[in-house]
C-alpha cells in the first residue's frame, strides 16, 4: 500500500511525534535528551521552522511546530536521520533508532495549537516523572525554556501563554501559566485521559471548518502533488540562493570568485557550513553553486571544520556569525 501523502503548505502547523524502535528508551539519559533537543533546534534553524512547544520523554518525543515554508518532510528527514546517525556513531551501533515513520497531525492555529502546547508541557506530569508543582525542573521541555532569560530563536513560548487566557511573557504571566497548568492537570482537558489521548490521534486537530478545508486541499494534493514536487523545491532553492548571495556579499566574494578559486578554499568551506547550519541546502546543491567538486567533498570539508581541522575556515565562519548574516 502506498504511503499517505503528507499535506504540506506554507504556514502549516503540526503535532509531530515518534517513538524509539520497539519502544526502547532512546532518551533515557539527560545527555541523549539534550542531544536530541540540540538536533531539533538545528532542524528549526535549517528549515525556518517555528517551535511552539516540545517535550522529550524517555522513549518518545512531541513537537508542536509551524512550517512557514511548507517543508515538514525535508526537515523531519534531516532531524531523525541526523540524530540516529549521531547516536549510532557514538554507540558504535547500526540500525533504526525510531520505530518508523513519524506521525504528524495538522493543527489549527489558535486554541487548538495552544491546547497541544499545554498537552506537551504536561506530559512529564502525566507520565509520573515530576509533580505539577515541580514541572519547571523537567529540563527536556519548552516549559523549562519558558523560565529562562535566553531562549533559542526558533522557540515561540508566547503561543502557550496567549492561549491560556491572553497571558504575557512576564514573571507574572509565567506564574499565572504555572497555575493554569496545575488546573489543567487536575481539572482541564489536557489532564483528563479521554481528552488528551485525542491530541495524538487522527489526522488533524481543530474546528470542523478547518478540517473541511484541509480535506479539499488534501484531495487536490493527492491528485496533482504539485506542491510536493515543485513548490517546495522551488521555494527551498530560492531561499538557498538568497542565503548564498548574502553570504558571498558578507565575505566580499562573487559567484565568479566561486568558479575561479580552488574547490577547498577556506571561505567556501565556511560559507557551505553556514548554509548547512541555517538552511536545508544539500551537499549536491552546495557543490554545484560553490564549485566545490562533489557532494562528498562538501561533506568532507565541512566535517573537517566541525572537528576543528580547518582553522582558517573556522575563523571565517565565526566572522559570518558575528556579522549576523540573515539566511
Amino acid at each position: 500500500m502506498a504511503r499517505k501523502l503528507r499535506l504540506e503548505f506554507p504556514g502549516a502547523c503540526y503535532h509531530v511525534l515518534n517513538r524509539g524502535n520497539y519502544r526502547t528508551q532512546i532518551f533515557a539519559t539527560e545527555k541523549t535528551r539534550a542531544a536530541f533537543e540540540t538536533c531539533v533546534f538545528e532542524a528549526c534553524d535549517k528549515s525556518g521552522w517555528l517551535l511552539h512547544a516540545f517535550v522529550v520523554m524517555n522513549n518518545h518525543y512531541h513537537l508542536a511546530l509551524e512550517t512557514p515554508e511548507g517543508n515538514l518532510v525535508a526537515g523531519m528527514q534531516w532531524l531523525q536521520a541526523t540524530f540516529a546517525n549521531r547516536c549510532n556513531r557514538l554507540r558504535g551501533e547500526r540500525g533504526h533508532l525510531f520505530q518508523g515513520r513519524y506521525k504528524s497531525l495538522l493543527v489549527e492555529s489558535g486554541p487548538a495549537l495552544g491546547q497541544v502546547c499545554h498537552y506537551l508541557h504536561l506530559n512529564p506530569v502525566r507520565a509520573g516523572l515530576v509533580p505539577v508543582e515541580d514541572l519547571r525542573t523537567y529540563r527536556a521541555s519548552s516549559y523549562w525554556h519558558l523560565w529562562q532569560k535566553t531562549r533559542p530563536a526558533c522557540l515561540r513560548v508566547a503561543t502557550a501563554l496567549a492561549e491560556a487566557g491572553g497571558l504575557a511573557d512576564t514573571p507574572a504571566g509565567r506564574q499565572a501559566y504555572a497555575r493554569f497548568l496545575a488546573w489543567q492537570a487536575a481539572e482541564g482537558p489536557a489532564g483528563k485521559t479521554s481528552a488528551y489521548v485525542s491530541m495524538s490521534r487522527g489526522w488533524a486537530l481543530g474546528t470542523k471548518d478547518f478540517k473541511t478545508a484541509l480535506i479539499k486541499d488534501h484531495a487536490l494534493a493527492e491528485t496533482s502533488r504539485a506542491w510536493e514536487k515543485t513548490g517546495v523545491r522551488e521555494m527551498r532553492e530560492t531561499r538557498w540562493a538568497e542565503a548564498l548571495a548574502k553570504g558571498l556579499a558578507a565575505l566580499g566574494k562573487t559567484p565568479a570568485d566561486a568558479g575561479g578559486e580552488r574547490k577547498s578554499a577556506p571561505w567556501k568551506v565556511a560559507l557551505a557550513a553556514k548554509l548547512k547550519q541555517t538552511t536545508q541546502a544539500d551537499n549536491r546543491w552546495l557543490a554545484e553553486h560553490l564549485h566545490m567538486g562533489t557532494p562528498v567533498a562538501v561533506s568532507h570539508h565541512t566535517g573537517q571544520l566541525r572537528r576543528g581541522h580547518q582553522p582558517a575556515a573556522e575563523k571565517l565562519l565565526k566572522e559570518l556569525r558575528t556579522l549576523n548574516v540573515k539566511t
